[in-house]
């Protein structure tokens, strides 16, 4: 049985009268372990794929599988749990809080988790040792997004999701935040699910889904993904 199993997910918002559909139809399965790249253009639906997955949002119809628990089943307590326990989320802007030191950031997240990692061996992890008692306001992009990375990883999850990670961070930074991602996928077994518009980064995944008007255009298996530091775009 696959990790994940999206089976024919149909997502529709209703503005007054009028119906828009994010996501219609879309399935596909990963692995538990894989790189996935989800690319599309703006407003193709892979933010609110992702919203599902993480437990964010509903859909219309469908199911939503993940470890063998229906996801697109369980209660609004129950999602709660799911997304504090088993989904690590980063996104393009850091969302860390501003009082709290880098340390404080990861901790806080870790205290959700089961089997959370320490806060300290984390922001290790990702070369931010030196930084621990630093606020926000004291760190660049890139170290901001570090933290945010950190603490996705502290929670220990199932699965890490990952919209736009890069898209604030400059080329070389991008890089680096992307290898963090890519290690913890190699060497952890984390199922990390990166969204993203640049196609030049389907190159590092496992698997490569195509969104395109709500509707999964294409999934391809890559049988030899390259490591960060041999992409270029």
């Amino acid at each position: 049985m696959p990790f994940i199993e999206f089976a024919d997910v149909t997502k529709v918002y209703q503005t007054g009268d009028v119906e828009v559909a994010a996501l219609r139809g879309a399935s596909f399965e990963i692995e538990r372990g894989e790189i996935v790249v989800i690319v599309g253009q703006s407003g193709a639906g892979k933010t609110t794929l992702l919203n599902i997955l993480g437990g964010m949002d509903s859909l219309t119809s469908g199911q939503v599988t993940v470890a063998g628990r229906d996801v697109s089943s369980l209660t609004k307590k129950e999602l709660a749990r799911y997304r504090r326990r088993d989904v690590g989320f980063v996104f393009q802007f850091y969302n860390l809080i501003a009082n709290l030191t880098a340390k404080e950031n990861v901790e806080l997240a870790a205290q959700l988790g089961d089997g959370s990692r320490d806060a300290v061996e984390v922001l290790t992890q990702v070369g931010l040792e030196m930084r621990l008692r630093n606020f926000p306001a004291q760190l660049s992009g890139g170290e901001q997004q570090r933290v945010a990375i950190a603490r996705a990883l502290a929670k220990n999850p199932l699965l890490l999701l990952c919209d736009e990670p890069t898209g604030a961070l400059d080329y070389l930074t991008g890089k680096a935040v992307l290898r963090l991602l890519q290690d913890a996928a190699r060497e952890q077994g984390t199922t990390c699910v990166i969204i993203t518009h640049n196609s030049a980064l389907t190159a590092m995944g496992d698997r490569v889904i195509r969104v395109g008007s709500g509707r999964i255009t294409s999934v391809v298996t890559n049988p030899a993904p390259l490591s960060i530091d041999e992409i270029e775009w």
